[in-house]
């Protein structure tokens, strides 16, 4: 999440308030966030110096607007130049996707590619599973009552092959859509 909010603050400063509706407007197709989870990851990036109080509004409230310092330009360049970690693929992905357009043209390519990668290796790991439970289903001795439970779970793993290989799909035709041009 925090580097979620570094992205919103390089397209501009913003208080709290308008984060929460960032992340509502937009962000919330592949994130979802409470206020007091954007409040908590505001604080942290505050304390490592990430981003900083820009102004206080004058008034009851004193809304704070932040703004990204340079170590906060920083190390989000370098959470969207770098590998995509972590459980969730899907939210790996579309983060670097959705703020893309922050980074220079010729180095978007590179971001989509390592994306690729990612989706590549962890489709080879469901489809080694997938071959791995059709070599030994039979012999996995699945209690008469359990077979229906059996059936849906194998259905999840259906379901994570399908669901890379089409993002493998679409990330491969944006690469060619939007890459450079070949020469």
């Amino acid at each position: 999440m925090a580097h979620v909010i570094l992205g919103l603050l390089l397209i501009a400063p913003q208080s709290f308030y308008d984060l929460i509706k960032g992340f509502e407007a937009g962000v919330a197709l592949f994130y979802s966030a409470s206020s007091g989870s954007i409040k908590r990851a505001l604080d942290t990036l505050l304390a490592r110096g990430f981003i900083e109080v820009a102004s206080v509004e004058a008034g009851g409230r004193g809304r704070k607007v932040y703004h990204l310092t340079d170590a906060g330009r920083e190390e989000f360049h370098a959470w969207m130049t770098g590998e995509p970690t972590g459980p969730d693929l899907e939210t790996a992905a579309l983060s670097r996707l959705y703020f893309l357009g922050l980074l220079e043209p010729v180095e978007r390519v590179a971001v989509l590619r390592r994306i690729t990668a990612r989706i590549e290796a962890d489709l080879a790991a469901l489809s080694a599973l997938d071959k791995q439970l059709d070599k030994h289903f039979d012999a996995l001795d699945v209690p008469e009552e359990h077979r229906d439970l059996a059936t849906h779970q194998r259905a999840t793993l259906d379901y994570g092959i399908a669901s890379h290989r089409f993002a493998l799909d679409w990330f491969r035709d944006h690469i060619e859509r939007h890459g450079p041009p070949d020469r």
